[in-house]
């Protein structure tokens, strides 16, 4: 059969695909030995000693007991265990998308519907694991279905399971019991992610490492801070003994000063006192917690690449900021992502369904750039007086509201009203639409007459032209016309105003240079101001006959 054969086809490290194993569970945990890993512990009891052992262990490839504590942290450092959800969540959040790299359609569809399957998307949120241990790895359960060999099964592996191998520590290999070197792993059989989040070896670029001192630290002030908590308000009791208490008696006078504060009540020889000092001292918390604190946000810095949006007190200005700081991480995370399922499955998948390809296509964890719907609001809302045309489709597309129906209620300014739906039409068009149009392009073209001639004409026969047409003229559109024509020589009127203040920018040594150039050749707004008044005049034309 073909599930029992070797295939010709070589996977991503050029060794040939056995085919037999691809249906097989090969990771599988074990009862006992080296892949039973539920009781390990190392957090317990951790001390600077012993972390250093652990770190020391893991940069020769003795990484089990690293693993485990890297495991523990996130179990029980908060901030970390928080930190690096987020970081995680938000590759999760990004969709793949399918790039056809000029493969064939047939095997672009073929990809794009494996891609789908929910099982690949819990794959690649179980291999950003590697973030903080240094590598994640995904073992793949092969089946014909839907008439192809694909994945049915993402199963996801506990790192413990594998080890780097002893010469160059980079190369994955399977735990097994009784061999020190471990077995080499199938080809097309996992998905192994070990993300570069630093330079040097997997095993030293887990998050997990740096991130093993802040927690050592946090542990002891906490541990520090809950001792201080303890007694934190209580007075100072002092006891008081003559020089002639014998030891017997300082020994009770010692025990009720210690336990009066648990049992309020103590007995003590009589000649003996006890007194009470209230301490005023109360920056235990100052301490304690700035040093809590400082080491949270080295976490937030280690993990997301900033703190602005892990804690609190920031402005919304720099949220902005560092958050794009923070885009540049899920980059970087998405597109190693999407290189690790293009190696270990996209490419055997084409391999083993539709033989060795000259282009493939590829998964792509695309992250777009966060629009600024204020930015772009306002750019618009400055452009369209000068003349720029916008569809209203994109606009509300890149602010994601949708087109309003005929019997939508519309949202408007206060104190103004929605314009009325328009009524539909029941009948042909009235007789006087085509003397409308007529008239339209008359007063249009009468414009333009009055436009020609004298600047700043202001005569009677001016106003009489505007006058000719017998019939009630459109003033909005005779004030839209003139206003559309005024617009396309706005260029010959603005040059003489504004070319030179940018001589005189660009040839002046210093501020107060500029300002004498400036008042020595001024700008020339002649040419506007005739301009000017010559609409004027030819809009107050407009106004007089509408009137």
């Amino acid at each position: 059969m073909v599930s029992t054969r070797t295939s010709t086809i070589l996977g991503p490290d050029g060794n040939p695909i056995v085919v037999k194993v691809l249906s097989e569970e090969i990771a599988a945990p074990t009862v006992a030995g080296v892949r039973r890993t539920h009781e390990d512990r190392v957090a317990s009891g951790l001390t600077p000693e012993r972390l250093g052992t652990i770190l020391r262990e893991a940069a020769r490839g003795e990484a089990r007991n690293y693993l485990t504590l890297a495991e523990e942290m996130e179990e029980r450092y908060l901030h970390y265990a928080s930190q690096l959800q987020t970081r995680r969540l938000a590759i999760a959040g990004v969709d793949p998308t399918i790039e056809a790299n000029g493969a064939d359609s047939k095997i672009v569809d073929a990809v794009t519907e494996l891609v789908s399957d929910d099982g690949f998307d819990d794959a690649l949120g179980n291999l950003t694991d590697g973030i903080s241990k240094g590598y994640a790895v995904v073992e793949m359960m092969w089946e014909y279905e839907r008439k192809a060999l694909r994945p049915v099964q993402y199963i996801e592996r506990d790192p413990r399971f594998f080890q780097l191998d002893r010469l160059s520590l980079r190369e994955l290999r399977l735990a097994v019991d009784g061999s020190i070197e471990g077995e080499p792993l199938p080809e097309a059989k996992f998905l192994r992610h070990l993300p570069r989040t630093k330079m040097g070896l997997p095993l030293r670029r887990g998050m997990a490492r740096p991130a093993a001192w802040a927690y050592l630290i946090q542990q002891f002030t906490l541990q520090d801070w809950a001792a201080f908590s303890e007694v934190y308000g209580m007075p100072l009791r002092v006891g008081k003994y003559n020089a002639n208490a014998s030891p017997t008696d300082k020994r009770t006078l010692l025990k009720a000063v210690a336990s009066i504060a648990n049992d309020a009540a103590a007995i003590i020889p009589q000649g003996m006192d006890i007194e009470f000092h209230e301490v005023s001292g109360n920056n235990g918390a100052a301490v304690f917690g700035g040093l809590l604190e400082y080491i949270d946000k080295q976490i937030s810095k280690l993990v997301v690449g900033q703190t602005m949006t892990s804690d609190d007190g920031s402005s919304l200005g720099q949220a902005k900021i560092h958050n794009e700081v923070r885009l540049d991480i899920l980059r970087a995370d998405g597109k190693q992502l999407g290189r690790t399922a293009n190696r270990d499955l996209i490419r055997p998948f084409v391999d083993l369904n539709y033989g060795p390809q000259e282009h493939y296509p590829s998964v792509q964890l695309l992250v777009p750039d966060p629009e600024d719907v204020a930015a772009l609001t306002e750019a618009v809302s400055k452009m369209m007086p000068f003349g720029l045309r916008v569809k209203q489709s994109e606009i509300r597309e890149k602010i994601g509201l949708s087109d309003p129906g005929d019997d939508d209620e519309l949202l408007v300014q206060p104190g103004q009203t929605p314009p009325p739906a328009a009524a539909p039409s029941k009948g042909p068009a009235p007789k006087d639409a085509p003397v409308t149009d007529e008239r339209k392009s008359k007063t249009a073209a009468l414009s333009a007459i009055v436009s020609d001639h004298k600047r700043a004409c202001r005569c009677g026969a001016c106003v009489a032209l505007l006058a000719a047409d017998a019939g009630a003229p459109d003033a909005l559109d005779q004030v839209d016309a003139l206003f559309a024509e005024a617009l396309d020589d706005w260029e010959a009127m603005a040059t003489p105003i504004v070319q030179p203040i940018v001589d005189v920018i660009e040839t002046a040594g210093s501020f107060e240079d500029a300002l004498k150039l400036l008042q020595a050749a001024g700008p020339d707004a002649s040419k506007m101001a005739e301009r000017l008044a010559r609409l004027t005049a030819i809009g107050r034309g407009i106004g007089d006959i509408a009137d």
